[in-house]
């Protein structure tokens, strides 16, 4: 095996996790492009009701594409345990458990909304006029959530072994491929809300096929002794429920927050809801790298957490600080710029000056906010890699109780704008709460393996 070209145990720890955040960033953003270029183009092209369709689809999608990711990350960071201790054979049982196990949760998942999806979308008071497209739209998706899951738990798997590169190259041949089947599908076969939804689906599921070939390719890289695998360890899974569950709540707490307050929006009008919808697509690609850098951290923090180097951690949180800082104020500044230009891809100006004016409203109060998302990210990617869970849930739980209950609360009396008001809010609870429990330092002790470290000459034998 190649020398440790999976390990963020050496070097100076900021470099170490910006150059491995960086492609997951990218990453990231190209899944969001997915996204993005379905309300693009059904904007454009279709009208926008057909807009209002997808973002009332939308919010349900992104809990399910956030309880997969959750799930990769707590297969990654019992994989990445495994891997700072060197027991290779105990890894690639991780990812074969993390693999079967989720597969099965996606069917489940994916049948339960294929039966309920019109029940949800009218709990949600979805507009009566976009509610069988976004109904049409959710079916065709939950037909797809297998390769959904699999791909996220498969990318979550590669960057736990170090490699944050290979999903980034996949997302971007996804993300292209997804794009020019949108526009085939709704421009030439004239498939409208149907069609972005269908190419989404074959976008993943081609992405998820050649993902899961490489990673089989990538695991014979590392020698274990003869009998030492196991396909699946139920013990092993407990370990993954105990930081995926509350990472599936972390990872969701955005678009749980979005779906239960979509009622609240809903209530305003599909002209509304179009503008929130295209307010929130931009939304989503700005949290992209504070997300990824909370990502990072976790896998950064479980290697060394694995190593017994927790100091190494506290170096690399405090670097983490100065990362997410830049990007605030990068982010701040482009959307102070250009968030009229930024909504008008979405919609034009004069076409529904109701949906665009709301657009342009979320954009210009949220800009100034992202850096709480930032430092929760990071502060809870300590904690999650360490496999510090309790108070970190709680936190999170707090997040989603005063966004949804401010919006409620507030919606009446001051309008949609409530919606977004309670967004920074939550989020700087949440660190307050995180960062309190890392001062404690009680996450240093929370390791959710143990074992001796692996006798890695006896593994090349």
């Amino acid at each position: 095996m190649k020398k440790r070209n999976w390990s963020m145990l050496e070097g100076e720890p900021g470099k170490a996790l910006f150059f491995f955040a960086f492609p997951m960033i990218l990453g990231n953003l190209f899944q969001q492009f997915y996204n993005m270029a379905d309300s693009v183009i059904v904007g454009r092209f279709v009208g926008e009701d057909a807009l209002a369709a997808v973002g009332a689809s939308y919010a349900l999608t992104t809990v399910f594409v956030m309880i997969a990711i959750g799930g990769g990350i707590g297969a990654s960071v019992v994989t990445s345990q495994y891997l700072g201790a060197e027991n290779f054979a105990k890894m690639k049982t991780s990812v074969s458990t993390a693999l079967l196990s989720f597969l099965g949760l996606s069917v489940l998942l994916g049948v339960f909304g294929l039966c309920f999806n019109m029940p949800i979308l009218t709990a949600l008071n979805t507009p009566e006029n976009i509610l069988a497209d976004a109904g049409v739209y959710l079916r065709i998706y939950f037909i797809g959530l297998p390769f959904l899951f699999m791909y996220n738990i498969l990318a979550s798997v590669f960057q736990a072994l170090g490699d944050s590169k290979t999903p980034l190259y996949l997302l971007i041949f996804s993300s292209i491929l997804n794009v020019v089947l949108d526009i085939l599908f709704v421009t030439q076969f004239q498939l409208a809300v149907a069609g972005v939804a269908i190419a989404t689906v074959i976008a993943q599921g081609i992405s998820a096929l050649i993902s899961f070939s490489l990673l089989l390719k990538k695991l014979q890289g590392f020698s274990v002794p003869k009998g030492e695998f196991k396909l699946y360890d139920r013990r092993m899974l407990g370990s993954m429920i105990k930081v995926a569950i509350p990472s599936m709540l972390q990872q969701s707490i955005v678009s749980i927050g979005m779906l239960l307050v979509q009622s609240v929006v809903n209530g305003f009008g599909s002209s509304v809801l179009a503008g929130y919808t295209s307010g929130t697509r931009i939304e989503s690609i700005c949290i992209v790298p504070m997300i990824a850098m909370g990502n990072a951290v976790s896998t950064f923090t479980a290697q060394n957490i694995g190593a017994n180097n927790p100091e190494r951690v506290r170096c690399g949180y405090r670097a983490a600080y100065k990362i997410v800082g830049v990007f605030a104020v990068l982010i701040c500044v482009i959307l102070l710029v250009f968030h009229k230009g930024i909504i008008g891809i979405f919609l034009e100006e004069g076409s529904g000056a109701l949906a665009y004016e709301t657009g342009v409203s979320y954009l210009s109060f949220i800009a100034f906010f992202f850096v709480f998302i930032g430092l929760k990210a990071i502060t809870d990617g300590v904690l999650r890699g360490a496999g510090d869970v309790v108070v970190f849930t709680a936190a999170n739980l707090v997040n989603l109780t005063i966004r949804v209950s401010f919006a409620f609360l507030f919606a009446p009396i001051i309008g949609v704008q409530a919606v977004w008001i309670a967004v920074p809010i939550g989020w700087a609870a949440n660190y307050v709460i995180s960062f309190i429990r890392y001062r404690t330092g009680k996450w240093k002790d929370k390791k959710v393996i143990d074992e001796k470290k692996y006798d890695s000459s006896k593994s090349e034998r």
